[in-house]
């Protein structure tokens, strides 16, 4: 298997949580773990094996440098990371409990990433050799001159002829500075040659209805002929994006998902099973390990899309029993559970 090079950008965060299932309100203690998109993407790249770079902007301080030296131990290349600002961006999680939804509160603002500006970066050094560049909508949701930044940075990679992936990663909450958070994205997405978001994203983003996804167990039946006539109107639109990864889940309960994906590419609708986990740890980073699982099935399996597809729903599913945002599945965890899991009978499934 080649290695890929892959850069990925965006803000990495400390994440606080009460012990247990305490409500934020609850207790006099937090735990605390580092986190964010493009940082639990490189984490997932570099735990299956693939060379990756981590670029974000920390504060040059004990807790900036500690977040650093949490990214470089789990493998992935900090020496691009430029220092500057007072305070690292931080989120407030907390979890479900039966009836009872997640709830997440950001405090990012002012925070190093949030002063970042186009400029302060070398691109043209952090792309050079570079296979595939990742960024996703919240790099443009912080501050507009972030936003710049990461205009900047795309303009960039475009020009180099770096292949470049995409997560929408709407978040309603973050978009504060005063642009329309769908117009920028749908800048992004035309500059994008593979994207990835949740069906929700997607019919934000398009503003088509999503078909129902309902599914309490690996029985419920897709809706495939209005799902690929979707992708046929977004392919319309977005001519370069070759590669439409979309990740569909139900939450039947705080601790009982289902899970399933589609991938659009080539003019063919590849389905993926719906996978039923009953006993969910850690729903945070999900889609990150979507897309992660997704980037080095590429390298894995260059030419069976549908393999590509399943081991990345196989990626996913794992990280629901990871505490944190950083899915730690190894390729060997995940390849294992697409052999004993799924045991070949719905794996190779192509919808012209």
């Amino acid at each position: 298997m080649k290695r890929q090079k892959i850069v990925t950008f965006g803000e990495l965060l400390l994440r606080f949580s009460k012990p247990g299932q305490l409500r934020l309100t609850q207790g006099d203690m937090f735990t605390s773990k580092y986190g964010g998109s493009e940082a639990n993407v490189a984490v997932s790249l570099a735990t299956q094996g693939e060379e990756v770079t981590y670029i974000t902007r920390l504060p040059d301080t004990p807790v900036g440098h500690a977040g650093a030296q949490c990214m470089a131990q789990m493998g992935v290349d900090i020496s691009r990371i430029i220092y500057g600002g007072k305070r690292i961006g931080t989120y407030y999680f907390e979890p479900a409990a039966g009836m009872r939804a997640a709830k997440v509160v950001y405090d990012r603002d002012h925070s190093a990433y949030y002063d970042l500006a186009p400029g302060m970066i070398d691109w043209r050094t952090v792309l050079k050799d570079a296979d595939i560049f990742q960024v996703s909508g919240i790099t443009a949701a912080i501050s507009q001159q972030a936003a710049d930044a990461t205009f900047e940075a795309l303009d960039i990679a475009e020009e180099m002829g770096i292949t470049i992936s995409f997560d929408i990663n709407y978040r309603k909450n973050l978009w504060k500075y005063g642009a329309d958070p769908r117009e920028t994205l749908r800048r992004m997405l035309r500059r994008c040659d593979m994207m990835f978001g949740d069906a929700i994203e997607f019919e934000w983003i398009s503003q088509h209805p999503q078909p129902p996804f309902t599914a309490t167990d690996s029985n419920f039946k897709m809706q495939i002929p209005e799902y690929r006539e979707w992708f046929d109107e977004l392919h319309a639109q977005y001519p370069r994006c070759r590669q439409w990864l979309m990740g569909m889940r139900n939450i039947v309960d705080s601790n009982h998902h289902t899970l399933t994906a589609l991938l659009f590419t080539d003019g063919q609708l590849l389905e993926a099973p719906v996978v039923d986990i009953p006993d969910v740890v850690d729903p945070v980073g999900v889609g990150d390990a979507f897309m992660g699982g997704f980037l080095h099935a590429i390298s894995l399996f260059p030419d069976d899309r549908q393999r590509q597809l399943d081991y990345s729903l196989a990626a996913a599913s794992l990280k629901n029993t990871i505490p944190g945002d950083f899915n730690l599945s190894t390729e060997e965890e995940i390849l294992d559970v697409l052999a004993h899991r799924y045991n070949g009978q719905t794996l190779y499934k192509t919808i012209e």
